[in-house]
């Protein structure tokens, strides 16, 4: 069983129902007014009562949240969640009274169940008469029967859960700070691999009891804080200021350690990022700026965000947020905190010590963060993703290779067929801040807020009949834009449309499979045509015929046929730079004609070989084969 896409798949979902939080928080915040100074005190009670109201009914809403997260949105397993979760709290509240209750995870489970159910019927059929019942439309009928055995078990042994759960939290809670600097370090670390949601459910939706004035019993940190509970908001307070201060302060540091050259572009990318976690504690983007290129001080900081844990805890500061630890709940959920003011000026002293700590570590170490090396800095892309998606579905192995593609606020979730076909060097080139692989063909890559884009772009291009070829790099060097090669006739397109490379080695090899249509007299230039007809030329240097294959040497013939990174041309750089205008190297298609759509990588360094620098879809009408089109 594949247990890491499994949960991968679970912490996604259960971003759905956390949505609906933020709102309970704006309605609680609205009735603090002072409403009876407007003589308008009935509504803020009402507005007190709306926000309560998603609180008390959080189980159902994980329960359905779960159910649609883990079914793409299936209405059907939605609405059998949404029935489960109804029987399920009327039979045991019948049998086990209003005490019992399983709280945030038991919708969960019964969420999980009515997706199971899904998974295993959806594709069901039935004898022709009663086919109506067949399919997704067993789900509901399942999980009647199923609520019904796990409301037996339960009946019978909750008195005994109830007691497990009850001392399996005072047993946290016993570890006072010590806990908090366990469950901070431990958040910090899941958050590469998207695990943190999972384990943040327990602590956030089960840990301690609270009853209300009005008798109801609330359980978990966060729905303890927004009911009032003073003790409630240890497992929140000292995120607070490692969201608000001490990733800003990284994000200062990587723009203070970039390039001159590219400090403007570095500057405007990372202050957004660092606004973005100020305001609403979305970490990840500067995170993963970071992360994999020196783990040691992502651990660091794992360590630093236990103590702040630990220290919020000392000083006996409660507060707590809906959504993440940003300054937009901050001010929100002040009014319900404990010493929050302390808050600030931890987060001041914890954004003086980040600042320097990561400015000396990048200079010390020489850490690659963006802006260090022209290859490392992030890119402002977003207009170009429905061109760039294609490239990045073929560096992930294609669309044979996606079992399932799911994205969250800075990753794509993936899940291939064979995680082997997917080429990381072209997923970097293409924007990836990093790519974690977590075993069993699960993936996830890092494209930071544009990830819900780009995963919306690939599932068009997957739904396309489209037939698509893609460009591997013909040589490892840099990729120009066609219109800089210095010759007028490949810079105007009069031959054909595609990219240009400036060579750091002397090799040329196949971008693409297909066959050797000819190979230049003077070895300069070869023309390849591909399985679907397209006929590509690749021309080494500019005015380089009159060389008379001087300094070149062919490792193919005409008639040859060539797979992807097939050595062609062997060439000796350095005499063939010095003898002709220009090392530009154009990779162009001259049968422009049977090209509906282009897509280009950007246009920086690229390596010998490397996968989905260019792709192209074809018209429906291109026939395979064709003529001669080299001229």
């Amino acid at each position: 069983m594949n247990w890491m896409g499994n949960l991968q798949q679970l912490g996604r979902s259960l971003m759905l129902p956390t949505i609906t939080i933020p709102v309970a928080a704006i309605l609680l915040r609205l009735a603090a007014l002072p409403w009876q100074d407007l003589h308008m005190s009935h509504f803020g009670e009402i507005l007190l009562f709306c926000g309560n109201t998603i609180f008390t009914y959080l189980p159902m809403i994980f329960a359905v949240g779960v159910a649609l997260g883990l079914t793409e949105s299936s209405s059907i397993a939605g609405m059998s969640a949404l029935i489960g979760h109804l029987m399920f709290t009327q039979a045991t509240k019948h049998y086990l009274g209003n005490e019992f209750h399983l709280g945030v995870p038991g919708g969960i489970l019964i969420g999980l169940i009515a997706a199971i159910l899904y998974h295993r019927v959806k594709h069901v059929q039935l004898p022709e008469y009663i086919q109506f019942f067949g399919g997704p439309r067993m789900v509901p009928l399942l999980m009647g029967l199923s609520i019904f055995i796990l409301s037996v078990i339960i009946i019978e042994i909750g008195p005994y859960l109830e007691k497990f759960m009850e001392t399996l939290s005072m047993a946290i809670i016993s570890l006072g700070g010590f806990g908090t600097f366990l469950y901070g370090v431990i958040h910090r670390l899941l958050v590469p691999s998207g695990l943190h949601h999972v384990f943040n459910n327990f602590f956030w939706f089960q840990l301690g009891a609270y009853q209300r004035p009005s008798g109801e019993v609330v359980f978990g940190d966060l729905p303890r804080f927004f009911a009032g509970d003073p003790t409630a908001g240890a497992y929140m307070a000292g995120l607070y200021p490692i969201m608000m201060f001490a990733l800003p302060a990284i994000a200062l540091a990587i723009i203070q350690e970039a390039r001159e050259d590219l400090k403007p572009k570095i500057r405007a990318t990372f202050l957004t990022a660092a606004l973005a976690s100020f305001l609403t504690g979305v970490t990840e983007p500067i995170e993963f700026a970071f992360l994999f290129v020196a783990p040691y001080l992502f651990i660091v900081h794992a360590i630093l965000s236990g103590l702040s844990m630990w220290l919020a805890y000392v000083l006996d500061i409660h507060h707590g947020f809906s959504y993440s630890a940003g300054a937009i709940d901050y001010i929100i959920n002040y009014h319900l905190s404990h010493n929050g003011w302390m808050l600030i000026p931890i987060g001041l002293a914890y954004g003086f010590v980040y600042y320097f700590l990561f400015s000396w570590a990048i200079r010390r170490f020489r850490i690659p963060t963006p802006g260090r090396e022209e290859g490392s800095q992030l890119e402002e892309w977003a207009g170009d993703i429905p061109h760039r998606s294609p490239l990045i579905l073929q560096a992930l192995g294609g669309k044979e290779n996606i079992k399932s593609l799911e994205a969250c606020i800075t990753r794509l979730r993936l899940t291939l067929q064979n995680d082997k076909l997917m080429d990381v060097s072209s997923l970097k080139h293409l924007g990836a801040a990093g790519v974690i692989s977590l075993g069993g063909g699960n993936v996830q890559v890092v494209f930071g807020t544009y990830s819900e884009l780009i995963r919306e772009e690939i599932k068009k291009v997957i739904m396309r009949d489209v037939q698509q070829v893609s460009f591997h790099s013909p040589m490892q060097g840099r990729m120009i834009p066609l219109e800089e090669v210095p010759d007028k006739i490949f810079a105007g397109k009069l031959v054909g449309n595609g990219v240009a490379f400036m060579p750091d080695k002397g090799e040329l090899v196949a971008p693409v499979a297909g066959k050797i249509m000819i190979l230049y007299p003077t070895l300069h230039a070869v023309g390849i045509q591909t399985d679907e007809g397209l006929e590509v030329l690749l021309h080494i240097g500019i005015d380089t015929a009159q060389l008379q294959g001087k300094w070149f040497t062919a490792a193919v013939k005409e008639g040859d046929y060539v797979e992807v990174g097939q050595l062609l041309v062997r060439f000796n750089l350095h005499k063939v730079k010095s003898n002709c205008k220009s090392l530009a190297t154009p990779m162009i298609i001259t049968n422009v004609d049977k090209v509906k759509s282009w897509s280009f990588a950007p246009f920086k360094s690229v390596k010998k070989g490397q996968a989905s620098v260019m792709s192209v879809v074809m018209k429906n009408e291109a026939a395979t084969g064709g003529g001669n089109g080299f001229g």
